[in-house]
């Protein structure tokens, strides 16, 4: 069971996990021992999510979820393939929590006056410049 929140929990049947060789650190043990995790997340049928939760994540424009909804996570950081599995979800707990806080509505803002005097007075300071260079003839 991942524990994601006090409220939220991922059962470990929802999670699929597949051992690879790694590409990183590991000596003579990179080309023998498959310590790299590949985590895999159904977000789109996973019966534990809650569905504004699910809609959040699914709207996030991440490159490490599918087209079909599944978030695929690539863990090679350590040498040992137990390490690798806690990191793998860890990073899948903390993508799930970015999705159970609402994001707060932008406010428009209008600028200050100061700031349109600001740029009123760069404004007429440019076109001054460019007006004294067109008076002045060079010989």
């Amino acid at each position: 069971m991942l524990q994601v929140s006090a409220h939220l929990a991922i059962p470990d049947d929802e999670l699929v996990e597949r051992f690879v060789r790694s590409s990183g650190p590991g000596g003579q043990n990179v080309n023998k021992v498959a310590t790299a995790v590949e985590l895999r997340f159904d977000i789109a049928h996973s019966p534990s999510l809650p569905e504004v939760v699910r809609a959040r994540l699914l709207a996030r424009r991440d490159r490490r979820v599918t087209d079909a909804g599944v978030l695929v996570l690539n863990a090679q950081r350590f040498r040992t393939q137990e390490r690798n599995r806690e990191d793998a979800r860890e990073r899948l707990a903390a993508f799930v929590a970015s999705g159970l806080h609402a994001p707060a509505p932008r406010i428009a803002t209008k600028p200050g006056r100061a700031a349109k005097q600001r740029r009123l007075d760069a404004k007429r300071e440019r076109s001054t410049i460019k007006k004294d260079r067109a008076r002045r003839t060079w010989d």
